[in-house]
């Protein structure tokens, strides 16, 4: 064993934990030069790296040692059998999900944190790093153009800075949980939203989910008229929370105007800028999100967009006050905790008591690099995703699907001609499981109007044109493999032309009365029956609505016969006939059970009968039958974006 990378027996002989300073400094040595050689070879190493349970268990699985091990030896086993089996956020051809590449700045502030094991909860025990994320977030309260009394706190990432804007905004409007508050959001806000509106005790009919616009954004008039369906039912809406740079597409709300409205309403805008925000220290990131200097709340991530090494994430609150008032409590074993109109506790503006400082690999960061670098560096990023735009425009064998938004595109391989909507789906998805396979760049997928796309997103600061044209060219040009027996018959969606649908029109629904409905036609006799089983028969009479706008409801209605009319605003839009359905939004589940309420009003324009079955048998039916999936979501997207 080394000796100076072994515990020490002379020093400290009462602390079995005990190291002295040769062998710190030697264990220090070996991982810096151990991460400086793996950044040196980065680049020419793979994205990803993959690897099953049973060959990462063959290598790492194993008791804990009663004695202690050579260090040097565990970090080349580290080396060679933990760190190259990851996806590498921060290599320069990594563009899938959110990127993430650091800088070592950063991260040595995140060893120096780690190292003096500081305790940044409150101000007795930690007033220079209290102070130091205080000048922070000061900084990012000028970049947002945020009041002098707005306030913030670092936090692990986005999704617990929106679990914080959600608690903190109940708090202040409304105080403890009530059954009659009511929170908007669209179908395109990121799935964090969802698990914190839960963990925060929202039942599903108090989120809800509104459609977008052509460009993926919240139609303010949409929500004007959803908060006054709601307050005419004696609910009370307390919260939007809008995007700025949604995950999907980057697409960004028209935050000015939903600041208005909210203000008119005295409900609270909360803006999850987690990907996008740090844009607004560039002349076009700061046009693309005017007005989040509105917002009531801003969820920022450092760890994406300002290069930081995870996890470092940011609430700000527009008054400062109100944070401290959710979150600040007194126990008794606090007593010595000091207070003052200065004095900050930072335990008292979130979850966690105990916290680290994250505040020191951002100052450190920023204050070697200067804040001009990192405005190159977002920049730069926004111009290679314009760049991927045009290379995608410009080649015949690739679709632009939705164009650049701050740095995120989506396109799609173009399938061979006659292909059916479901075989391109499939061919798409089998182009990113293979440059997954070949691990030498990286792009993942998403849906946009029930279609399934590829989408890349620019963040790190080491890509450069050269990774961008690489990366659309493989995915030109990668080979998809051939398709498995039965894919294409999984996603065929259409509905073979002269089905007799008398049956609509008679009792006993069987297994083929509903293999006639469209996507539904390899559905088994078993999933049948118990799909069917779960539905009653409903009968209107010509005129009678079937549902309201905006209502929240969750049914899903197959017409047996009769007509109904669709109608947004007054005006009929679709008309509904035996074999068609509805209500299949309320089976599209956005996250943790909270989904869309209805997006049109529907009135028999005929007597009527339907057959209504609860959203959660279709939603089970969906998870069974890949087609029924595709196509209800196909339906639905198509559906969303009628006007």
């Amino acid at each position: 064993m080394d000796r100076a990378a072994t515990p020490s027996d002379d020093l400290t002989p009462h602390d079995p934990l005990a190291l002295d300073p040769d062998a710190m400094r030697e264990m220090g040595y070996r991982v810096v030069d151990m991460l400086i050689e793996r950044m040196a070879r980065l680049r020419s190493g793979p994205v990803l790296r993959m690897a099953t349970r049973d060959e990462m268990e063959a290598r790492i699985a194993e008791p804990p040692p009663a004695t202690g091990s050579d260090f040097g030896s565990l970090v080349a086993r580290l080396d060679r059998d933990v760190l190259p089996y990851v996806g590498h956020f921060d290599h320069p051809r990594f563009f899938g999900y959110v990127p993430g590449a650091g800088t070592w700045p950063g991260a040595l502030g995140d060893l120096i944190a780690a190292a003096t094991n500081i305790d940044a909860g409150a101000w007795r025990e930690a007033a220079g790093p209290i102070q130091l994320e205080l000048t922070v977030l000061d900084w990012f309260r000028e970049w947002l153009g945020y009041p002098q009394d707005s306030a913030g706190v670092l936090v692990s990432g986005g999704s617990a800075a929106n679990l914080t804007a959600i608690a903190c905004a109940r708090e202040a409007l409304v105080g403890p949980m009530s059954s009659r508050i009511v929170a908007y959001t669209s179908d395109q806000s990121h799935s964090s939203l969802a698990r914190a509106a839960r963990h925060l005790g929202f039942r599903p009919d108090q989120i809800r989910v509104l459609p977008t616009d052509e460009q993926f954004r919240i139609r303010p008039a949409d929500l004007v008229a959803a908060m006054d369906v709601d307050l005419a039912a004696g609910r009370l809406p307390f919260l939007v929370s809008a995007n700025a740079g949604s995950t999907n597409t980057g697409s960004v709300d028209d935050l000015t105007a939903l600041a208005g409205i909210c203000r008119e309403r005295n409900a609270w805008l909360h803006v999850d800028a987690a990907y996008g925000g740090f844009a607004v220290l560039t002349e076009r990131g700061r046009a693309a999100l005017a007005g989040i200097e509105l917002a009531d709340s801003v969820t920022l991530d450092p760890h994406k967009w300002l290069a930081m090494p995870f996890e470092v994430g940011c609430l700000m609150v527009r008054r400062g006050e109100a944070i401290e008032r959710a979150f600040e409590l007194h126990p008794e074993y606090l007593q010595e905790r000091p207070d003052g109109p200065r004095i900050v506790n930072f335990a008292d503006r979130g979850l966690q008591l105990t916290r680290a400082s994250r505040a020191i690999k951002v100052w450190l960061a920023i204050q070697t690099f200067g804040v001009g670098a990192f405005r190159a560096a977002i920049d730069r990023a926004i111009d290679l995703a314009l760049n991927a735009q045009g290379l995608i425009e410009a080649d015949p064998r690739l679709e632009l699907v939705t164009p650049a938004s701050l740095s995120i595109l989506t396109f799609r391989r173009r399938g061979a001609p006659g292909a059916t909507p479901a075989e391109v789906d499939a061919l798409n998805e089998r182009v990113v499981g293979a440059l997954a396979r070949a691990g030498d760049v990286l792009l993942t997928s998403t849906t946009v109007g029930g279609r399934y796309v590829i989408r890349l997103c620019v963040l790190n600061h080491s890509s450069t044109e050269a990774d961008v044209r690489y990366a659309i060219e493989r995915a030109a040009t990668a080979d998809p493999g051939e398709m498995h027996p039965g894919e294409a018959a999984q996603r065929t969606s259409g509905r073979d032309a002269g089905v007799d649908l008398a049956w609509l029109r008679a009792h006993g629904l069987d297994a083929e009365h509903l293999r006639a409905v469209r996507g539904f036609e390899s559905v088994s006799d078993e999933q049948a029956a118990r799909f069917l089983g779960a539905g009653h028969e409903e009968t209107y009479g010509a005129g009678e609505p079937v549902t309201e706008r905006w209502a929240y409801a969750r049914v899903f209605y197959l017409v047996m016969n009769g007509r109904l009319s669709v109608r947004i605003d007054g005006s009929e839009v679709n008309s509904l006939g035996p074999g068609d359905y509805l209500g299949e939004i309320a089976a599209i589940d956005w996250g943790r059970d909270f989904t869309y309420g209805r997006t049109a009003t529907v009135v028999a324009a005929e007597p009527s009968r339907l057959l209504a079955l609860p959203a959660a048998a279709l939603r089970e039916l969906m998870a069974e039958v890949p087609a029924v999936d595709r196509e209800i979501r196909r339906v639905a997207g198509t559906r969303l974006r009628t006007r």
